[in-house]
């Protein structure tokens, strides 16, 4: 007899946590709590609370966390222009530690014995999910089926489905054997169908939220992004909340053809897994970041940020958000935005976005005084080159007279 009576499940209503929430009731006959987080998505939650009623579940949560979302986790991460392996936004790597707060804390408010997460047992979802539960309670336990069960396929799932009379959003209209997404208002992922072949173009009917770059408008257009402490608190002058921010930028984004991406990239579990991926608005935040940064940060302080860039983006790709050399490099970063502040504008136009003006009336260090190629009325000497250079190759030309250099 099981010693687990409660368990709280992050629910999405889908294929996996539907199979997952019935599974649960039968092998351990135990009460599951449904957890589904409201992080902008944009599809209907509602269908989620009915399914969870109709499979007898009593406390169902649904909870809105887009502001939550975008202002701690999106916000803090852009700060320090994080790309996963050149290219990745990681739009699904940093919402599992919001997911893993909220259902610690659910646990804690319902006395459950457990959580429980649809994560499969060869991706990364459960490494984030399960490092972000530990870290906030060491003593929590965790199932995790994908890890237990035989029903290790698209296919077996949906035959447990049917069987059980679980109803099943095929979320592709040729039928078959759905994708495997994920969708926040950072970005929706796409894996599996014929995406598991990574020499195959993926179907323009599988992108949802950008069009094609060669159906996106004739005409540019320009937007005004202005930021405060290197985050954007408005667009076009109108002051929003974060996740309304967000929110437009992806719509604009995706009316441009801006985001679409298509990866191979390196799991923490060791295999390389091809996905496709919608990232509008953050496309769009992060050219406009780094063009705010260009004029307000210091040289150094600038390509100190780029060298820890890639540590940062690992330790969130990997699950280790909560971590102390996150929240360590978090507090450099963060310091290190005091002065972004501004606004740039960038163009839109056919699957890119370009800055093409930025300025700060109390930050900027572009001093057109020095940097121009007009007289400068000496406000640079240029005898001081002189002595900067020789000084800077003097260790090659002591070099050079020792081992000369083969041509």
């Amino acid at each position: 007899m099981s010693d687990i009576k409660k368990v709280v499940l992050a629910y999405s209503g889908g294929l996996d946590t539907s199979v997952i929430l019935k599974w649960l009731q039968d092998t351990y006959q135990a009460e599951v709590v449904t957890f589904t987080a409201d992080l902008g998505q944009g599809e209907e939650l509602e269908p989620a609370r009915a399914k969870a009623k109709a499979a007898g579940v009593k406390d169902i949560y649904i909870d809105d966390l887009r502001e939550e979302f975008v202002r701690d986790f999106v916000f803090p991460m852009f700060r320090a222009n994080t790309i996963y392996e050149g290219e990745y936004l990681l739009g699904t790597s940093i919402a599992r530690p919001l997911i893993s707060k909220r259902l610690i804390e659910i646990a804690q408010e319902t006395k459950a014995d457990a959580i429980s997460h649809g994560a499969t047992g060869k991706g990364n979802d459960q490494v984030r999910f399960e490092l972000g539960a530990y870290a906030l309670n060491p003593s929590i336990k965790i199932i995790a089926p994908w890890r237990e069960w035989d029903l290790l396929s698209r296919e077996k799932l949906m035959a447990y489905a049917e069987k059980n009379g679980i109803e099943v959003d095929m979320k592709h209209k040729q039928g078959g054997s759905p994708y495997s997404m994920d969708a926040n208002l950072l970005h929706i992922s796409y894996e599996g169908r014929h995406l598991e072949d990574p020499a195959a173009e993926a179907e323009e009917s599988m992108w949802r939220w950008t069009v094609s770059p060669e159906a996106a408008p004739n005409e540019a257009e320009y937007l005004d992004i202005e930021f405060k402490q290197g985050d954007i608190v408005a667009l076009n002058g109108q002051a929003m909340k974060a996740h309304e921010i967000l929110a437009e930028l992806n719509r604009l984004g995706g009316k441009h053809g801006i985001g679409r991406l298509d990866l191979v990239e390196n799991r923490y579990v060791g295999m390389k897994a091809r996905g496709c991926y919608e990232t509008p608005g953050g496309t769009i935040m992060m050219k406009a970041h780094r063009g705010i940064e260009s004029i307000t940060l210091d040289r150094e302080v600038a390509h100190l940020k780029d060298e820890l860039m890639p540590r940062y983006a690992s330790l969130i790709y990997n699950g280790y958000w909560w971590s102390p050399e996150r929240v360590a490099l978090q507090t450099l970063i963060d310091h290190t935005q005091s002065h972004v502040n501004g606004w740039v504008r960038v163009k839109l136009y056919k699957g890119n976005v370009s800055v093409v003006g930025r300025d700060s009336k109390t930050d900027s260090l572009f001093d057109p005084n020095i940097a121009t190629f007009e007289d400068d009325a000496g406000a640079y000497d240029h005898q001081d080159a002189e002595g900067f250079i020789k000084l800077n190759a003097l260790r090659m030309r002591i070099a050079a007279k020792v081992r000369p250099i083969k041509k």
